[in-house]
């Protein structure tokens, strides 16, 4: 899969959303998959910053928001775990390999083989058919959904998070590494919302006050009825639009979803909002996604 027909990008116009499959071949995500064997065998966490990651509105506010770990996450390759891996002691009580939610957030930076996938042809080819002029790349992670131990992502859109004006300019790429399907965890989507804006963002708060981050507005509630279920095979792709409105269920199944996810940004005429907890850096500023 090379580039998107005419009705692929009519259906992700209209949707917000698009499934695509083939993006990347078996091999490519076995070599993914294994290099994040080889980072996670050699993760040495402080005990500190063994951050537990969630969606929830409080939650976030408690364990992700005001981590001085997290928010300066965006130039670094840093590690947030699933809830419950470790005793009080703060030691592992599960394998390292199910310990965790996500590594993020600048793998397309610094590693190799994620580099190489985030600014590939085929990516880069997906970008020009949907008409981006200047796209850089904001940040990537890598999505364990662990089997038996992680919940499900409540609904949201990514656009709380990075909040650009004007809204519309920011698209994820989300990579299936593994089969995703309805029983371990896959993307659901309510078709359309892309176009109704957002009701929520995530901003840091004035510099020497804590938490590091606060929400303005609230998360709608939405009708369960409205979401449609993605399912995606292993090296397919979704593309999600920044302001649709997803979540995922829990994972109840005994295999894993292994997901490598990024967002590109359009930066012709968008201004990127400096009260965003992801913030370009002197060491990392957004690099440009045609090289």
């Amino acid at each position: 899969m090379d580039v998107l027909t005419d009705q692929d990008v009519q259906k992700y116009q209209d949707e917000g959303y698009l499934v695509l499959d083939g993006l990347l071949s078996p091999e490519e995500c076995d070599a993914l998959r294994d290099r994040m064997s080889e980072i996670i065998e050699q993760m040495d966490v402080p005990e500190l910053c063994r951050t537990q990651f969630s969606t929830d509105h409080d939650e976030q506010l408690k364990k992700q928001g005001s981590a001085d770990y997290f928010i300066t996450s965006g130039d670094k390759i840093r590690f947030f775990f699933e809830k419950g891996v470790f005793d009080d002691k703060g030691e592992f009580i599960v394998p390292k390999e199910h310990s965790l939610n996500k590594i993020g957030h600048a793998l397309h930076a610094y590693e190799p083989l994620f580099k190489a996938v985030t600014l590939s042809p085929k990516v880069q080819n997906l970008a020009k058919k949907l008409g981006l002029i200047y796209p850089v790349i904001l940040q990537s992670m890598y999505i364990f959904k662990v089997q038996f131990i992680c919940p499900a992502l409540t609904p949201h859109q990514d656009a709380t998070f990075l909040y650009t004006q004007p809204l519309g300019r920011v698209m994820g790429v989300w990579l299936a590494l593994e089969d995703a399907a309805l029983e371990n965890g896959c993307l659901w989507f309510i078709p359309g919302s892309h176009n109704n804006g957002i009701t929520r963002r995530m901003v840091r708060t004035p510099k020497g006050t804590f938490p590091l981050t606060d929400f303005i507005g609230r998360e709608k509630d939405y009708d369960d009825k409205l979401f449609v279920p993605a399912p995606v095979k292993k090296g397919g792709a979704v593309l999600i639009h920044g302001e649709v409105v997803h979540r995922s269920a829990a994972n109840t199944s005994d295999v894993s979803r292994h997901v490598y996810t990024f967002h590109i940004m359009e930066s012709q005429n968008t201004i990127w909002s400096p009260e965003n907890w992801l913030q370009p850096t002197e060491e990392l500023p957004f690099p440009s996604l045609y090289t």
